[in-house]
């Protein structure tokens, strides 16, 4: 796959849509809206769009994950 083709999945992606944050997460986009206005989970604003580094989401998710076990 050619390095400026991105896959429908985000696989790859260092930016991700609320969308895809909200897939990823399982929850709903306004969530992750909720998130990102309160500055729990930082986003880049990219005209009308938010764009979400997959690291972030990862390390929410990580975070998230060790609360639950601990």
């Amino acid at each position: 796959m050619p390095a400026d083709e991105q896959r429908p999945d985000g696989v790859g992606a260092p930016f991700l849509t609320v969308a895809e944050v909200a897939d990823r997460m399982r929850v709903s986009k306004m969530t992750v809206y909720r998130l990102v206005h309160s500055g729990e989970l930082p986003a880049v604003r990219f005209g009308r769009s938010f764009r979400v580094q997959r690291g972030a989401v990862d390390e929410m998710i990580r975070t998230a994950a060790r609360s639950e076990a601990g």
